[in-house]
């Protein structure tokens, strides 16, 4: 039989294996007891990034609240004007809008709508114009 038995085992070898095994034993026992406390810590740390993000998220809120606030007042204001100007041009026609001034006014505002609005015109039969030849072009079944 062959037996290869090389390995000297020491007292010097012994001694070093049991502080090897002692060492792992009591880094094991180490995590044991710090791991808890780590966990918490990450935990604290969580909860202290989540608070910061939420007071960021109020405070870009705030902002756009006061913005829209803003934005509200300017509105106000310009609607304000346009009163004052409705009543200046009501006082320079010395009071009295004819049923001319309006239909200019009407006239005036249709200048606003773009190319592919149709306008209806009523006539006496309260029948558009563009619709009363309408019959006449549709082949009869």
């Amino acid at each position: 039989m062959y037996n290869n038995n090389n390995i000297n085992v020491t007292p010097k070898l012994i001694k070093g294996a049991i502080w090897g095994v002692a060492g792992i034993i009591l880094l094991i026992i180490a995590m044991a007891f710090i791991r808890p406390w780590y966990n918490v810590w990450c935990q604290e740390m969580e909860g202290k990034a989540e608070f910061a993000k939420a007071e960021q998220n109020r405070k870009i809120k705030i902002e756009e609240a006061k913005a829209n606030l803003e934005a509200e007042k300017l509105n106000a204001q310009a609607e304000i004007e346009r009163a004052k100007g409705a009543a200046e041009a009501i006082r320079i026609e010395n009071g009295s809008i004819t049923p001319t001034y309006i239909q200019y006014l009407w006239v005036r505002q249709q200048s606003d709508l773009s190319n592919k609005t149709v306008i209806y015109v009523p006539t006496e039969t309260n029948l558009p114009i563009l619709e009363s030849t309408r019959a006449l072009t549709i082949p009869q079944e």
